[in-house]
C-alpha cells in the first residue's frame, strides 16, 4: 500500500513536517510530489488534488484525497492499527487527541511571530506577551501529558507517535529563536532535534530550494542546537568507495568526503543532503561502516 504525498518547502513548511515525519518514522511507503513557496501560489500547484487546496495532502491508493495534517493523521491511524501513531492505552490516546487537537488550532501568537526557518537559528528575538503566553501553555500541556502518561522515554504520552509530530514545528521554533522554556520543555524539545527523522527532514531543508525572503527575520544568526553533524563537504573530483547510490541504486554521479573518504550518490540533492548530516541517513551510514 503507497500513498502519494504532497507538500511544501522542507525548510519552511511546518504542516507539511508534521505529515512527512509520520511517514518517515513509522516507514510507510510514499511517492512524495512537491510545490515550491517560491513558484506562485499553492492551489495552483495542486492541480489534480481536490477537494484539498494547501499542503500537505494525502492521496490514498484508492485515489482519494484527503488534506490538512491532523485529518491525514487520524486517516493513517485507521488504515495503519498496528503501527500505533496514536497509543494504545485508552488514557494516553484520548490525552493525545486532545494535544495535537489543540496544537492544531491554537498557538497562533507563536506561529505568526516566529515563522518557521530551519535554516537559521536566530539571537536577540524580542518575546511578546501573547508568545509568552502559548509557551506558558505549552508547557502546561507537555507537563500534564507526561505527568498523566508517564512515558519510558522522552515523548508525550508513550513511543513517538502522532502527537509528538504535531509539536515537532513547534519544538524547531523554540529552538530556532531560542525562546525561554523550562529544562523540562527544553529536554523534549532536544528529543525532537535529535529524532532521526527530524534530522532527514531538516537536512533536506538546509539543501532544497532558495531562501525566501518571507520567513528570514532581521536578527543575527548562531549555530543550529541540535546535534552537530559529521563534518562532510561535495567534491567535484575523486574516485567513490561505492558505485551504486546508497538510495536508490544507480550509478554514481555527485561526490562528497567524509573523514578523508569519498563516496558517490546519484544526484545532487542525493549528494547534498547527506553533506547536510551524514547521520541522519542509516543507508549511508552502512558504507560508512563497512
Amino acid at each position: 500500500m503507497t500513498y502519494d504525498l504532497i507538500i511544501g518547502d522542507y525548510a519552511y513548511s511546518s504542516w507539511s513536517q508534521r505529515a512527512w515525519l509520520l511517514f518517515d518514522h513509522f516507514h510507510i511507503p510514499r511517492h512524495i510530489h512537491r510545490v515550491d513557496f517560491h513558484s506562485g501560489g499553492v492551489p495552483e500547484q495542486m492541480q489534480g488534488w481536490a477537494p484539498a487546496k494547501t499542503v500537505p495532502a494525502l492521496r490514498t491508493p484508492e485515489g482519494a484525497v484527503i488534506g490538512e495534517s491532523l485529518g491525514l493523521a487520524e486517516e493513517l491511524a485507521t488504515r495503519h492499527p498496528d503501527l500505533a501513531l496514536w497509543p494504545v492505552d485508552p488514557s494516553a490516546r484520548t490525552t493525545a487527541r486532545a494535544l495535537a487537537h489543540e496544537m492544531h488550532a491554537g498557538f497562533v501568537a507563536l506561529r505568526s511571530a516566529c515563522p518557521m526557518n530551519l535554516r537559521k537559528c536566530y539571537d536577540g528575538f524580542v518575546v511578546s506577551d501573547e508568545v509568552r503566553g502559548d509557551l506558558a501553555r505549552l508547557e502546561y500541556l507537555w507537563a500534564h501529558a507526561r505527568d498523566t502518561c508517564a512515558p519510558d522515554g522522552p515523548w508525550l504520552c508513550g513511543d513517538y507517535g502522532i502527537v509528538d509530530a504535531m509539536f515537532a514545528p513547534v519544538a524547531a521554533r523554540i529552538a530556532g529563536y531560542k525562546l525561554p522554556v523550562s529544562d523540562r520543555a527544553a529536554a523534549y524539545v532536544a528529543a525532537h532535534l535529535a529524532h532521526p527523522s527530524f534530522r532527514r527532514w531538516r537536512a533536506y531543508g538546509l539543501v532544497h530550494g532558495p531562501d525566501l525572503d518571507r520567513y528570514r527575520m532581521d536578527l543575527a544568526s548562531g549555530p543550529w542546537p541540535g546535534p552537530a553533524p559529521l563534518p562532510a563537504e561535495a567534491i567535484d573530483s575523486g574516485t567513490a568507495e561505492n558505485a551504486a547510490c546508497p538510495y536508490s541504486g544507480d550509478p554514481v554521479t555527485h561526490l562528497m568526503r567524509v573523514n578523508e573518504r569519498i563516496f558517490g550518490m546519484c544526484n545532487a540533492l542525493c549528494r547534498d543532503k547527506t553533506v547536510a548530516d551524514p547521520e541522519a541517513w542509516p543507508a549511508f551510514m552502512a558504507l560508512v561502516s563497512d
